[in-house]
């Protein structure tokens, strides 16, 4: 069943009932200040780092799951109800939430009166923006008293959770009942010790009361669908003094019969240079002068529609970059919006913060920030240049890296271990995406450091050389790359060896020395290797390239001779060198990753999708075969039963979870692309609609994370719970999988010297419009497809026919006409 619908002429996801599977959220911010919103009103907000800035307090693995968030009570004549159905769960008369780009809408309707609230991060500012509509749809007048919610963090997210003895007597507020624009509460917390920043929650009216004081507000023993002061319909004016400090304004509304009144929040984050932090320095009181100013920005309804509407036109400046239209109206809004929203959410995210992921334990990754590039590249290049020099900057000298890397600091940590060996490579895959993309070859020549130490800069491009050289020196006994602590599949430990209860898989290696090999990483190196040699080729370094394409071929030809089981490619082999991956196994005789990964390098592809003998034709059957489900393609098969010592944290999950036979969403694109190489459109596109959200909007019920989103993981075949998705939101499915649909199987893709037009889609969709703007110039490509299997198209540039597959990229401004017959 369906909880909602699609309004794609709003990009919005409109979800009718709050009791949907689990809570279904969205994001706001994409600069600086970010907000977590669920449609029930839950989750918090945060500067910059969800650990080190957090501005409200969210609890993770509470009951119910989504508790906390920013509340407003309604006192409607003693009646008290949240028009977000939860904390108070009183049942309401009608109840709509609103997940659009960067902004939500929940209306909640009981008795007569109705309350609309707006959610949103404007561009250029720290702060989110509550708009407050309160409407009388009774026939009689109706005086009600409306209060505020939210609940500070001290700060550091992780120390808020577990250092009380020190955080129960710490907590500052001030309150300013008249500002210059209503009235304000500021959390100081530790703003008089080491801190430049405070935040601010305020409404642009002067409040009837306030509180500061959990305990006051909520009440001893009580929760929050039980407040204390909102059932007594008043304010408690307490301040916070130690203990839990909280904002709250309550604000008496009293309309007649179809009046409406509008209220504006904002919650928001300010820094006061060290010589300018006190207004009054002998009293130390806070200089309010940045707050006053963010507070003065929204003080009318009018100003912050008109930021709404700015949001608004910026996001589609952002996507009209690529857009498609087809007569698959789910095909259209996944690629049109969602897919590429998602993509943006993951460039400020990497895996740090989401219903599933606390924000605390862990910073942005090396190896999933250079692939959420992918998805985002397209979109604001500046900002991917950006991206890249400072994930480069967490290299070491010998090519590896760290694992991840802090976004306040931008220093790279070693909290979830490092010496994951596909790491390296990524960053090529990275820089050779933002270089086709945005024509900036200069890039290459920025001086970067190694692990952000200072007098040890060198070009980029030198950066790159130790990545390929990392690989290239880390081979085992078979020619194939060392796997290390892991590859790509964090959970594939074949050096760990862990007995200890609690032992981190990642960073515990308890057997020395070991030369187990990772046929993924080979096929990673094959591909990206050899854009390593592209680039080294046109900065005229012809040797470099030569040299790089001899190790490329060496690997290619071990994957062909000790990486291939028969039917389809091993996964690796492990310390002792034993493979794995392999038919002669009761458990795990094949993965996905390197039938994907391998094919897209072109390993094995042989002449087509009819040559049957040709390895990348016989793995990909044996994926259809048996990593198949009608819910996406299984990680292995079948899944392990008990615990594996030798192989790690893999063996750990129960059968069809995770990385032990679960459908882990990330790798399905490249078998997805891996099918578009082979000619075999069909396949890929079915592939595509198994896990894409859109199509299966219909059964989420047992999905039951968002519709609009990707999730990282859905339960596979071996489950309990079968085609249940864990994870939402931040995932490498979101990048990959948009590559996918827009490179490969709608069919274009940059290239260094122009698009490259090749469309693999099958008959399913038999023509459709690609618009896709590229170095400022715009390309309206027109396909009719036949969707034969094997089938190439054929082109014609503003109405002359061409050889190959290749558009040249045209002048900016300009506007170029492909039509395409497949």
């Amino acid at each position: 069943m369906r909880y909602g619908h699609f309004d794609d002429a709003a990009r919005e996801y409109v979800i009718t009932t709050p009791h949907t599977p689990y809570p279904w959220i969205n994001y706001l911010g994409s600069e600086q200040f970010f907000s977590l919103l669920s449609h029930q009103a839950g989750g918090y907000s945060f500067y910059r780092d969800a650990k080190m800035r957090r501005l409200t307090r969210y609890r993770y693995n509470n009951i119910p799951a989504d508790a906390g968030g920013r509340y407003l009570y309604v006192n409607d004549g003693g009646d008290v109800w949240t028009p977000s159905w939860l904390p108070v769960k009183a049942d309401l008369d009608h109840f709509e939430a609103r997940h659009g780009l960067g902004y939500s809408t929940i209306t909640g309707e009981r008795n007569g009166l109705r309350v609309e609230t707006l959610f949103f991060v404007p561009v250029g500012e720290n702060a989110e923006v509550q708009k407050v509509t309160v409407t009388n749809t009774s026939d009689a007048p109706k005086t009600a008293t409306l209060f505020s919610f939210v609940e500070f963090c001290l700060w550091n997210a992780q120390d808020d959770q577990t250092n009380y003895q020190r955080n129960l007597s710490i907590g500052e507020v001030e309150v300013e009942q008249d500002s210059p624009h209503g009235s304000a509460i500021y959390h100081k917390t530790e703003y008089r010790e080491r801190r430049d920043h405070y935040a601010v929650f305020a409404v642009n009216t002067r409040a009837d009361g306030f509180d500061t004081d959990r305990d006051t507000f909520v009440g001893q023993y009580n929760g929050l669908g039980e407040a204390a002061v909102p059932r007594a319909g008043k304010s408690a004016d307490s301040v916070a003094s130690g203990w839990y400090p909280i904002g709250s304004h309550s604000v008496e509304v009293s309309l007649a019969p179809g009046e409406s009144r509008e209220l504006v929040y904002v919650l928001g984050y300010l820094e006061n240079p060290d010589d300018e932090k006190w207004a009054d320095d002998a009293h130390q009181v806070v200089n309010k002068a940045p707050a006053h100013a963010l507070l003065g920005r929204f003080a009318t309804s009018e100003q912050v529609d008109a930021a709404l509407d700015a949001l608004k036109a910026h996001w589609t400046g952002l996507l009209s970059t690529y857009s498609v239209t087809s007569t698959d109206e789910k095909l259209d809004r996944m690629v049109n919006i969602w897919n590429q929203y998602q993509c943006m959410v993951t460039f400020n995210m990497s895996r740090s913060a989401s219903f599933f992921e606390t924000g605390i334990g862990r910073g942005m990754g090396f190896r999933d920030s250079n692939q959420d590039l992918l998805g985002f590249v397209h979109l604001i290049p500046e900002r991917a240049r950006e991206r890249i020099i400072d994930i480069a900057s967490t290299q070491f000298p010998d090519g590896s890296a760290y694992h991840q890397y802090q976004p306040l600091t931008k220093r790279g940590n070693n909290d979830i271990g490092s010496g994951f060996n596909d790491d390296p490579l990524w960053l090529i895959a990275g820089v050779a995406a933002y270089i086709k993309e945005s024509g900036d070859w200069g890039i290459l020549d920025e001086p970067v450091p190694f692990d952000n130490e200072a007098g040890t800069e060198v070009p980029l491009f030198e950066h790159l050389t130790r990545s390929f050289r990392f690989t290239v020196d880390n081979r085992g006994p078979h020619g194939l790359p060392l796997i290390g602590r892991a590859d790509w599949n964090d959970c594939l430990n074949l050096n760990c060896f862990s007995t200890t209860p609690g032992e981190s898989f990642q960073t515990t290696e308890n057997q020395a020395g070991g030369a187990a090999e990772s046929v993924f990483i080979a096929a990673q190196f094959v591909l990206y290797g050899a854009e390593y040699a592209n680039l080294a080729e046109r900065r005229g370094l012809a040797d470099v390239a030569s040299e790089a394409r001899k190790y490329v071929d060496e690997v290619r030809a071990a994957v062909l001779e000790h990486g291939w089981d028969g039917q389809w490619f091993l996964r690796a082999y492990d310390y002792y060198g034993n493979p794995i991956g392999t038919d002669a196994k009761p458990e795990g005789k094949i993965w996905i990753e390197p039938q994907g990964f391998a094919v897209m390098a072109g390993i094995g592809v042989g002449s087509g999708p009819d040559d049957a003998e040709a390895p990348a034709i016989q793995a990909l059957d044996s994926v259809n075969e048996m990593l198949g489900t009608p819910h996406g393609l299984v990680l292995q098969y079948p899944a392990y039963t008990t615990y594996q010592i030798e192989l790690g944290e893999v063996s750990t999950y129960p059968p069809g979870y995770k990385e032990n036979g679960g459908i882990f969403c990330h790798n399905n694109p490249w078998v997805i692309i891996a099918e578009t190489v082979v000619g075999r459109g069909a396949q890929a596109f079915d592939y595509y609609k198994r896990i894409t959200p859109a199509y299966r909007e219909e059964i989420s019920d047992t999905h039951k994370l968002e519709p609009y989103v990707y999730a990282q993981m859905i339960a596979g075949k071996e489950a309990v719970r079968a085609g249940e998705a864990k994870n939402s939101w931040l995932t490498g499915t979101a990048a990959w999988n948009f590559v996918a649909v827009s490179q490969y199987l709608l069919g274009v893709r940059p290239d260094y010297d122009g698009l490259v037009v090749d469309p693999q889609i099958g008959p399913e969709v038999p023509s459709y419009t690609v618009t896709r703007v590229a170095r400022g110039a715009t390309y309206e490509i027109t396909v009719t497809n036949s969707g034969t299997p094997g089938a190439r198209g054929t082109l014609t540039v503003d109405g002359a026919p061409v050889d190959g597959n290749v558009v040249p990229y045209a002048a900016a401004g300009s506007t170029v006409r492909v039509e395409v017959t497949v």
